[in-house]
């Protein structure tokens, strides 16, 4: 079978435009009782191409020369082995919608992710305090392996998954803290703080099919940066930001995931706001958001609740903006309230 090239994120990122398909291909194969091994041989080449399945033996890629020729060399390998096997262009018209087969790949990336980030985060606890010259090339080399492990996982996410923001951020934060070991002449020079006035008059870019992380970053940004604040929708592959433009909680966003901060509490931080009662959404934002309770906030389950039904009502991101902004403010009320009382 012929191997699949392996991009860097940037890479990935910038010659794998994933859009929004209305055709999709299926591969439907029956394998033969024997050898035993050829099952479990199709179900990993299936998880290396990121293919879902959409009925027992019925496989989804997104239509496209790529998934094309995954599947022709899948297809000869199941042949060759005495199964019969076809591949097939398909639209879905009824039983299962676009929206749903792209939510199977999220799902199936989203969890690729979260075990990543699981083995990320291990590396980050060890590498607290300072380090030998020898423990340093240890953790490189690991962190080396991290990131070909993530460039897998971004080379067969379509779609652009919600788990791979926090991935990035916690990869970057490992990156930054090996750098800190480093002399200071050769070290990066870390993002700066942007008052808001600075802020103001710009069009904002984030992914499409926004959800809590985004738009908690809307409604910051619209109540307490640029009321009059545009916003950009895209898809999660291949923009090229225009002049005048800010991306946020995307790939190489000007404010996105930064070690394990969301993008929400990497906003805040960068734009220097101290209103009372901030500091507690971020918190809330970010359990929601990492799902690694570092906040064990209680009001974040009940905001995960609304938001999500807000974003299963409809796909529209300004009405998903604005009725999240309804309960951010109302966050916003009870936390500033909050604080008043006790001064």
């Amino acid at each position: 079978m012929k191997k699949r090239d392996t991009l860097s994120p940037m890479s990935t990122q910038e010659t794998r435009v994933a859009a929004l398909p209305e055709r999709w291909l299926l591969l439907i194969h029956q394998l033969p009782a024997k050898p035993a091994y050829l099952r479990v041989k199709v179900w990993r080449r299936l998880q290396a191409l990121g293919a879902v399945a959409v009925k027992n033996s019925v496989y989804a890629l997104p239509a496209g020369e790529q998934g094309q020729e995954d599947f022709d060399w899948l297809l000869k390998e199941i042949l060759a082995e005495g199964g019969e096997a076809l591949v097939c262009e398909a639209r879905f018209i009824d039983g299962l919608s676009d929206a749903e087969v792209r939510a199977l790949f999220d799902a199936a990336r989203d969890k690729d992710y979260a075990a990543l980030a699981k083995d990320v985060q291990a590396l980050a606890k060890r590498l607290r305090g300072r380090m030998a010259q020898e423990q340093r090339g240890e953790a490189k080399a690991e962190l080396a392996r991290l990131k070909e492990r993530q460039a897998e996982i971004i080379a067969i996410d379509f779609f652009g998954a919600e788990g791979r923001q926090s991935v990035d951020g916690l990869i970057t934060g490992i990156e930054s803290r090996l750098e800190e070991e480093m002399p200071q002449s050769t070290r990066r020079t870390p993002a700066a703080s942007q008052a808001p006035a600075d802020l103001r008059g710009r069009v904002w870019v984030t992914r499409q099919g926004v959800h809590v992380d985004r738009i908690a970053c809307a409604w910051l940004i619209r109540r307490f940066i640029d009321p009059k604040a545009q916003f950009k929708f895209v898809p999660p592959r291949g923009y090229e930001p225009e002049p005048g433009e800010l991306r946020f909680d995307m790939f190489a966003a000007e404010f996105t995931h930064e070690g394990d901060r969301c993008s929400f509490e990497v906003l805040l931080a960068r734009s220097g706001l101290k209103e009372p009662g901030l500091g507690e959404i971020a918190e809330i934002v970010h359990d929601i958001d990492l799902k690694d309770g570092k906040f064990a906030r209680e009001e974040a389950a009940g905001l995960k609740m609304l938001i999500t039904g807000i974003c299963a009502d409809t796909t529209e991101e300004e009405e998903r903006l604005s009725r999240g902004a309804r309960l951010f403010d109302d966050l916003f009320a009870i936390f500033s309230r909050k604080r008043a009382t006790r001064k």
